[in-house]
């Protein structure tokens, strides 16, 4: 039986960062994807994904720095670029999330954790909002976040870069290769694969959406809410206008949350609804968008960025594994710390390449300077039957 100081199950955005910076603690990495590597299945696909250090709550305030840090130290490596700086807005409608229950994701709770962590950043109102960006039609009652140093990570470049550099660092990357059960034993971790079983001395489970299908008999199913989300690329005839050096990402909070980017791996901007499908399986998903969100979405473009708009170019699905208080699972299974699991609950991808990190120190030295703690499986939100799940607007 081959054996291996660290196997990861899933090289997807996480998975592959785990491959990478296992490979870079020494060798003996073995990464095993159930797919074709870059496939579209999962959530860590497409060209863009979006970074900043604008988060409303802790532990993600703190771990946003970190971010930028890990992923400038793999670009370092690369020789090449894989985040663009093009500045961000948080915008909030204030008077149409009156009433709803959004925890501390509005603009109090940013501008909070901006002030506890020393960051720069600046409050517009609608009208400053709409002079400075003329790309915007507000409707009065928004109110604007801008900071500097947001902008986009190029999930697929992302994706293969963390492979290439474990692959040279002496990882090996198998695809097409489906875990079938994780069995840990007094020798060590048994991978069962359909032709074979490897001894791991410690396995990194980063598979998400299946995340239930690979967790070792014995240990509890987790309650994750998985849903089938989408953007869409428009043909925008306004290139300049929304060039990276003149648009920024931004985030909309509304009567349904939105997130765009400027032009960017397409001759096309990009617009999504954060948290606004319907609920699927790994397997039972679709790749069918859904008009009812297609429509959503060019209603609002059509209001508020008319000319973001163009002949759409395509749509594409991905998923969001969702643990119910909607944060990470970054932790070692209590039953048997050989194993750590992640699940990335939709709003993963900028930490990605820092979260296969956090991981690595986990699995191999038992402990991490990252603030993770909150992230745990024995969480009430994960082991109390009782626990109400909430995702806030």
């Amino acid at each position: 039986m081959d054996r291996y100081r660290l196997v990861v199950v899933g090289v997807g955005g996480v998975g592959s960062a785990a491959c990478y910076w296992g490979a870079r603690a020494g060798g003996g990495v073995l990464g095993l994807e159930k797919f074709e590597l870059g496939h579209s299945r999962g959530a860590s696909q497409d060209h863009s994904r979006i970074i900043r250090l604008a988060q409303h709550e802790e532990p993600y305030a703190s771990l946003a720095p970190h971010a930028y840090t890990t992923w400038a130290e793999v670009e370092a490596e690369a020789g090449m670029s894989l985040v663009q700086v093009t500045g961000g807005l948080v915008i909030e409608d204030v008077e149409a999330r009156r009433g709803l229950d959004t925890g501390s994701r509005n603009i109090e709770g940013y501008t909070a954790a901006f002030r506890a962590h020393g960051v720069p950043f600046e409050v517009l109102d609608a009208e400053q909002l709409a002079a400075r960006w003329p790309q915007f039609v507000p409707g009065g009652s928004e109110v604007a976040i801008w900071q500097e140093s947001s902008g986009l990570v190029d999930a697929g470049r992302a994706n293969a870069t963390h492979v290439a550099l474990a692959r040279a660092r002496g990882a090996e990357v198998r695809d097409q290769s489906p875990v079938r059960a994780v069995r840990p034993t007094p020798r060590g971790v048994e991978v069962v694969l359909d032709d074979e079983t490897i001894l791991a001395d410690r396995v990194v489970l980063a598979a998400d959406a299946w995340t239930n299908e690979v967790l070792p008999e014995g240990s509890p199913a987790l309650p994750l809410r998985v849903t089938q989300e989408q953007v869409t690329y428009y043909s925008t005839p306004h290139l300049r206008e929304f060039a990276p050096e003149q648009f920024p990402v931004f985030m909309w909070h509304g009567d349904h949350n939105f997130y765009g980017f400027p032009v960017y791996g397409e001759v096309a901007t990009k617009l999504g609804e954060h948290l606004g499908g319907h609920d699927v399986t790994g397997d039972t998903r679709t790749f069918e968008p859904d008009p009812v969100r297609r429509e959503r979405q060019r209603a609002f473009l059509a209001r508020h960025l008319p000319r973001f708009l163009g002949p759409e170019l395509y749509t594409k699905t991905c998923l969001y594994t969702i643990p119910p208080d909607q944060n990470f699972v970054v932790s070692p299974l209590p039953e048997d710390p050989r194993v750590v699991v992640f699940v990335g609950a939709g709003h993963a991808y900028k930490f990605a390449s820092l979260l296969g990190r956090t991981l690595v120190e986990l699995a191999l030295d038992g402990r991490t300077p990252m603030p993770v703690d909150a992230f745990a499986l024995d969480r009430p939100a994960l082991r109390d039957p009782a626990f109400a799940a909430h995702y806030h607007r």
